[in-house]
């Protein structure tokens, strides 16, 4: 059994920076989800409510219609089935719809009755790091030290999970790299990851496609930015990194697979 995961992106929004609109339609949505399992993504993220920057909040009502079908029809594809919500509603549906991990980009704080959901369920959760919210997270972000701030905030929500209820190896952690941070900060999170993965939880590096790496490459399509995105995911593998969720599986998978095994040879 390979050391990490990989979690493949499905976007069922027509909004999304790297692939909005490729899948909202429902069949496009579902023979996408089946190209990414059959890729090698180990878990499938659904997601119906773009989290770029600036972008604009989608009702619940919407969100359901969008997330619900797609996780039902998802569910004998063999690979486990992620939610990417805030809203415990919608959360809720998904789970009963085939859905067995909860990826909440607020770390629980937009609706803390989402760690009650996540523990009364049994599911596997991800705790994710963002400065502020999607439409003004990008503004000036700005920190002393953000792998100590970055840090301290992932353990802090992940010691409220447990209260909850939520047994520690459900638990997972993201740095949010993109998410309310600069460059800089985005490659200082990368170089020093070790200082996450100390946390002692599964560390998913969600570095796919990101204007940030656009900027370093120039690269102003997203389509264009599969390289230097398994380039981030070989380094954080490396640095110890548990799960990486992108849009491009086989290639990472191709690239991971390699890291793994010379890691593997050298004693790592």
């Amino acid at each position: 059994m390979r050391p990490y995961r990989i979690m493949g992106v499905l976007n069922v929004t027509p909004d999304s920076f790297s692939d909005g609109g490729e899948w909202f339609d429902f069949e496009a949505a579902v023979e996408r989800g089946r190209v990414l399992v059959a890729e090698g993504a180990d878990i499938v993220d659904v997601g119906g409510e773009s989290t770029r920057p600036r972008a604009n909040p989608v009702a619940e009502g919407e969100e359901l219609r969008r997330v619900v079908p797609a996780v039902e029809a998802l569910g004998g594809l063999g690979a486990q089935i992620s939610v990417d919500t805030m809203k415990p509603a919608v959360a809720a549906a998904a789970i009963a719809a085939g859905a067995s991990y909860v990826n909440d980009v607020t770390a629980f704080r937009h609706d803390p009755a989402m760690a009650g959901l996540v523990a009364d369920r049994g599911c596997d959760c991800c705790l994710m790091h963002m400065l502020g919210e999607p439409r003004t997270m990008q503004d000036d972000p700005r920190y002393d030290d953000v792998v100590d701030e970055v840090k301290a905030f992932l353990a802090e929500r992940a010691a409220f999970a447990v209260r909850e209820g939520i047994a520690e190896s459900r638990i997972q952690v993201d740095p949010g790299v993109g998410f309310g941070k600069t460059i800089a900060h985005n490659l200082e999170l990368l170089r020093r990851l070790d200082e996450i993965v100390a946390l002692g939880f599964p560390v998913v590096v969600g570095t796919s496609r990101k204007s940030f790496l656009g900027r370093l490459t120039g690269r102003e399509d997203p389509h264009d930015r599969v390289a230097a995105t398994v380039a981030t995911s070989v380094m954080a593998l490396e640095r110890g990194a548990a799960v990486f969720r992108v849009h491009d599986v086989a290639a990472t998978a191709d690239a991971l697979a390699v890291t793994a095994a010379t890691l593997a040879a050298h004693g790592a």
